[in-house]
């Protein structure tokens, strides 16, 4: 006898939206570093603890699913560290959870997959996120690339250091000159000095408890990585460590970076039903692939088949948050949908060059912060977050603003 047919409501995709996001201040990696003697799961636990501390309304035993994704799967940052974090966190045994690696675009893809099995009735509720103790995990850390990659010219020598791949991109696009990368990461620097001077960012910290056994017990509470007051005629003189005479150098790129960051997702109706905020709501998302050796380039296809696939156009995005790994990577996606570099709409609380960039965490604090800006813009209905992602890959979130006023974008 034939299964019988699942019912129009069981097929039907039901609206997500993205709740809330906090994150750890981003420390930088390194025996200096804030947090040189934490552990990568006590940062992730302290996040998923922060956002049921925030929403008291949602019972923990509601939560479905718990996504944690590392870049490095080693160590502290293995064993399934969505499903351990999830125990540590105090969450119930019922809870299950998973781990999850796409490089750069880990907690992008944590909020997509886990979004998606919301979308389809698999959860009501998901925590989504990622975190990256570079410190303790360098890139790269462990990892044994297959010899045909190189051998059979599957991808150029260059494709495995991220630094030449900038490099690489400002050769692609000769106009994108150091100095237009310098402009931009000042720029950076001081949108992001001028956010926390106007108390834009931090609210969505989580203070980190630390110790040194050099300085005994501290406590995080803002981003180490920014440098206030960086000039453009500070930046050229800053070496280029991937090629002499280059373009990328430790000031026009993100810095490696220690931190965690997490988002609480959920079906719109549950969310409604259990009184929580709703900060923004999915409208689509795309991943890409491109040469791996110009994966910078990545965030243009994303983009580009994003918008297709939501009906959408560029002239409809009225907020961007665009991960900067590197200067140029920005530059490139900015100068191909005719944007300008200091357009308003981009990036209004600087980026990472000067946050920092812990590899896959990054995805949901851009998420996150975009969250903040929608619901200081009303006049904006849509948003994308997005990003560029190791070995040659794009990745891009559209979202809508749920206070959209009717206004014009």
């Amino acid at each position: 006898m034939a299964a019988p047919a699942p019912t129009s409501a069981a097929r039907a995709l039901r609206n997500v939206v993205f709740v809330d996001g906090v994150r750890t201040p981003f420390g930088k990696a390194g025996k200096k570093g804030i947090y040189a003697e934490t552990r990568a799961d006590d940062l992730i636990v302290k996040v998923i603890r922060e956002l049921l501390r925030r929403h008291p309304e949602l019972p923990p035993e509601r939560v479905d699913e718990v996504a944690i994704a590392a870049t490095t799967q080693i160590g502290d940052q293995g064993l399934t560290i969505g499903r351990t974090a999830a125990l540590l966190a105090g969450l119930p045994k019922s809870v299950p959870g998973y781990a999850i690696d796409r490089m750069c675009a880990g907690a992008m893809t944590a909020v997509t997959t886990t979004a998606s099995g919301i979308a389809f009735g698999a959860y009501d509720v998901a925590i989504a996120g990622g975190v990256e103790h570079m410190g303790r995990h360098p890139m790269g850390e462990g990892v044994d690339p297959n010899p045909r990659f190189l051998s059979d010219k599957i991808v150029d020598p260059s494709a495995l250091v991220m630094g030449q791949t900038a490099e690489n991109l400002h050769d692609r696009f000769p106009h994108l000159a150091k100095e237009r990368a310098d402009a931009f990461a000042a720029a950076s620097q001081e949108k992001y000095a001028d956010a926390v001077k106007a108390g834009k960012i931090g609210p969505e910290f989580v203070p980190v408890a630390t110790r040194s056994a050099e300085l005994g017990w501290g406590l995080a509470t803002e981003d180490e990585p920014p440098r206030p007051g960086t000039t453009v005629e500070a930046l050229g003189q800053l070496k280029t460590p991937f090629r002499p005479h280059g373009r990328v150098t430790a000031g026009n790129a993100a810095g490696l970076n220690d931190g965690a960051t997490g988002a609480l997702l959920a079906d719109e109706e549950t969310a409604r039903e259990l009184g929580l905020p709703i900060g923004m709501r999915l409208v689509g998302y795309a991943f890409a692939g491109v040469e791996p050796e110009v994966m910078g380039v990545g965030p243009v296809p994303a983009t580009e088949k994003a918008l297709k696939r939501a009906g959408l156009s560029i002239e409809d995005i009225g907020l961007f948050e665009i991960n900067e790994a590197f200067a140029v990577q920005v530059l490139a996606f900015l100068d191909h949908f005719g944007i300008a570099d200091d357009d308003p709409r981009v990036n209004k609380w600087g980026g990472a060059i000067a946050t920092g960039h812990p590899l896959a965490s990054s995805g949901v604090r851009l998420m996150t912060q975009l969250s903040h800006q929608f619901a200081e813009h009303p006049e904006v209905r849509y948003g994308i977050t997005t990003m560029c992602i190791g070995i040659g890959m794009g990745g891009t979130v559209i979202w809508e603003n749920p206070n959209w006023n009717g206004g014009d974008k």
